[in-house]
């Protein structure tokens, strides 16, 4: 998949390593979901599977992604088994920007978060 290309390519260039780490870890995560949309026949079941590959620490929070990452699923899935006839590149791009952008705020807003004041 063109996507886990361009996340690869994007990481070898990044000056920061946690940037670097966090594109690295997306292109993994993009190749095993494209692996698993070629090999799973049924689309509950990949749904399921695609929602467990570590898209927040030990998915704990993975739920509250699904608004864009339910679509980017979907995109990818039908990438994969239709081609052209399904979703084109350029779809899977716009439902992963999505999604990558919701993650983003989610990691960024536990990151800014103060830790309670000491007892």
């Amino acid at each position: 998949m063109d996507l886990a290309e361009e996340l690869e390519r994007r990481a070898r260039g990044e000056e920061s390593p946690f940037r670097a780490q966090l594109l690295n870890e997306d292109a993994k995560r993009v190749r095993a979901l494209a692996r698993l949309a070629r090999e799973e026949a049924d689309f509950g079941a990949f749904l399921q599977q695609g929602r467990r590959l570590g898209w927040t620490q030990a998915d704990a929070r993975t739920g509250e992604l699904d608004p864009a990452l339910a679509p980017f699923l979907e995109a990818v899935y039908r990438h994969e088994k239709e081609g052209a006839q399904g979703m084109d590149e350029e779809s899977v791009r716009e439902t992963w920007l999505a999604l990558w952008r919701l993650r983003m705020e989610r990691l960024i807003g536990c990151l800014s978060t103060p830790p309670p004041p000491p007892d």
